[in-house]
């Protein structure tokens, strides 16, 4: 198991390297650039000029890199020009990771919750009704892009009925005591319960939209999978012997079903981040998401760079201890 770990850990480290070059030769090779964002089209040719060495930006791309790589090893990615001006780029990632990790997890929590139990139901009533209207959810939740779904379930359920919140992480003078920055929990482990229903109440609709794809995905391939294994030897075998129902499906339905469940599990964790972008954007949710679009529009390379590496850097964590678990859940995957 250690040689698994450690040789997964090393492919992991030549990802960020190629990832880390690929970023930064692709945001300067952008149209525009931090200079024309931040003088605009009436500047004189020497503030440019004199900008671009302040920022140095008149340095070869690969001197450019080399600083960038050196500085960003001690933990310095440099300092925000657009999103948050003068601030630490790290510290702008670190600021706003906590409303997009609550987000993301509310969203994975609500997918998993639903998919998993409704794609074993639906295969073992395979062809019945159940199993045909998941199947057709399913494919509406691929189907509609979570940036249309985040505008529907706002205008409907928070613009025209006034259910829930349309905007923002709380309301304004509802604060729980700042301990992780999870509004939610925070709230919960400082016993203000109003604070902790009304973070729970502003996530419902952002979740709801961007669990939609990680639900229909899951729900598919648990579906599959276990139709899969229904049709093995072992399980036939198992029902011969006499077992109960309940040890056929904990032993030997659920636990070999689950491995494809586990690493797709993993895999949505990206598609949540990717997600995220757009639905911080719709509900003005002030995440990591929200931050890169702004980044973008004006071309904040610190901000940039920091939060597409460290999205890349959670994102290749946690696949790999999916792959840990894969690997502890069918030992065959450690030898190959």
């Amino acid at each position: 198991m250690t040689k698994y770990i450690v040789r997964r850990l090393f492919q992991a480290v030549i990802a960020l390297f190629m990832l880390s070059v690929l970023l930064f030769i692709w945001l300067r090779s952008l149209p525009g650039g931090p200079v024309s964002a931040l003088l605009g089209e009436r500047s004189t040719a020497a503030d440019r000029e004199a900008l671009e060495r302040a920022l140095g930006l008149d340095q070869p791309i690969f001197v450019q890199y080399w600083r960038f790589l050196t500085r960003a090893l001690s933990g310095d990615f440099g300092t925000s020009t657009f999103v948050a001006p003068g601030q630490d780029a790290l510290q702008v990632f670190l600021a706003r990771l906590p409303a997009t990790i609550e987000l993301s997890l509310f969203a994975l929590l609500i997918a998993v919750t639903l998919a998993i139990p409704l794609g074993y139901v639906a295969a073992r009533r395979r062809g019945r009704p159940l199993d045909t209207g998941a199947v057709m959810f399913s494919l509406v939740g691929v189907a509609v892009p979570v940036f249309f779904l985040a505008f529907v379930l706002r205008d409907v359920f928070a613009v025209n009925l006034g259910w829930l919140p349309a905007s923002g992480r709380s309301t304004v003078g509802i604060n729980s005591t700042d301990v992780t920055g999870l509004f939610v929990l925070d709230g919960l482990l400082t016993r203000e319960w109003d604070a902790a229903w009304d973070a729970l109440r502003h996530l419902i609709l952002p979740a709801l939209a961007l669990a939609s794809i990680p639900f229909a995905v899951i729900f598919r391939i648990t579906r599959a999978s276990v139709l899969d294994v229904l049709d093995e030897d072992y399980v036939r075998t198992a029902r011969a012997k006499g077992l109960t129902s309940q040890v056929i499906r904990g032993r030997h339905i659920l636990r070999n079903a689950l491995i494809p469940v586990v690493t797709t599990v993993g895999l949505q964790i990206g598609a949540l981040l990717a997600g995220a972008v757009l639905t911080e954007r719709v509900f003005s949710i002030r995440g990591i998401g929200d931050a890169l679009a702004r980044g973008f529009e004006q071309r904040d390379y610190p901000v940039l760079q920091v939060l597409i590496m460290m999205a890349a850097l959670i994102y290749i964590i946690v696949n790999l201890l999916v792959d840990i678990a894969y690997a502890v859940i069918d030992p065959r995957v450690r030898a190959k």
